[in-house]
């Protein structure tokens, strides 16, 4: 399905790139192509990717039992928050100790911004698409006000935390490039997640409860134990892509820490047909979309937000698709 939504998103937004002043052959070249033509880009390509990662296999999880987490942002936002604050605190201790708090406070801060709308749902009956979507703009609010009061930077008084300390950034992996940690921590995180739902009872659990709630419960299973299990490990991995960012881009919480990655995590578990296989190809292409438009604009005059366009529309497109999946067309004489 994946590459029949991404022609029939090319052909869908053909009209915005001629808008745009470009030839929308030499648009999608300098959007797909292009990034993957030099070691500078195409290892970029990977840290671009890196957030789509943990926000994908996130709400992958989340979807796979039926619990439709549009949080993911809000999560990512607390996980840096986290993060941030424990990078600060961490000075002295020796770097894989300052590391494992990071990941483990940035996990943990995700899952309890996470907490609330499960429990809203599992007790309550509460949707948790308002309850978690609502809460993505109260995190921002949050990270607003640290960032604009008691975290306000007091060397260069900008909007940003200070930087956190050097044996709590993630290392390098690859020389002369800004790949890190937590590309690989991405990818073992996926690879376990996909064992755990194709080869374990508990995974079976998981899908059985988001396939069908009922009969999951008429088989013994607890679903709402499930649910409340799914949407806490989404949280967490969501809480991972902020850390992430903070421990291994920025090295500080600011304002612009996430780029709608969470949001942008919806299209690539939707995109990979919530599939952990899916989330890292669909990451990867998306990832090579952003690096690409940044190309465009410089390369063709184009705005960068195009890609934001071709995202939005491929997400459409694949909802689309997925809805027409349930259709068998006929022809009829009449």
């Amino acid at each position: 399905m994946a590459p029949a939504a991404i022609a029939v998103t090319f052909v869908v937004t053909v009209g915005f790139v001629l808008a745009a002043g470009a030839n929308p052959l030499d648009a999608y070249e300098t959007f797909i192509v292009e990034p993957l033509t030099s070691r500078y880009t195409a290892l970029e390509v990977l840290v671009a990717a890196t957030p789509l990662l943990f926000t994908g296999a996130a709400v992958a999880i989340a979807f796979r039992a039926g619990y439709w987490n549009i949080g993911a942002e809000g999560q990512l936002l607390v996980g840096a928050i986290a993060a941030a604050w424990t990078g600060t605190v961490v000075d002295g201790w020796p770097r894989p100790l300052a590391i494992a708090a990071i990941v483990f406070l940035g996990a943990l801060g995700g899952a309890v911004w996470a907490l609330a709308p499960a429990l809203m749902r599992v007790h309550l009956g509460i949707d948790e698409v308002v309850t978690t979507l609502l809460l993505n703009p109260v995190a921002l609010l949050i990270v607003t006000g640290l960032l604009n009061g008691p975290w306000r930077n007091p060397e260069t008084q900008f909007p940003e935390s200070e930087r956190i300390s050097a044996n709590a950034e993630f290392p390098q992996l690859i020389p002369d490039s800004r790949v890190h940690l937590g590309f690989v921590l991405a990818l073992v995180i996926i690879a376990a997640a996909w064992f755990v739902l194709a080869r374990t009872a508990t995974g079976l659990r998981l899908r059985a409860a988001g396939l069908s709630p009922e009969a999951a419960r008429f088989a013994g299973i607890g679903v709402g134990r499930t649910l409340l299990g799914a949407a806490l490990a989404s949280g967490a991995i969501a809480g991972l892509a902020g850390a992430s960012e903070v421990s291994g881009i920025s090295y500080q919480l600011t304002d612009g820490i996430s780029s709608n990655f969470g949001y942008t995590g919806i299209v690539v578990a939707t995109l990979a047909a919530l599939s952990m296989p899916g989330v890292v190809l669909a990451a990867l292409f998306l990832g090579d979309l952003v690096v690409g438009a940044d190309s465009a604009g410089l390369e063709l005059g184009v705005p960068s937000q195009l890609a934001d366009i071709v995202k939005g529309a491929l997400l459409l497109v694949v909802v689309a698709l997925l809805l027409l999946r349930r259709y068998r067309v006929s022809l009829r004489r009449a």
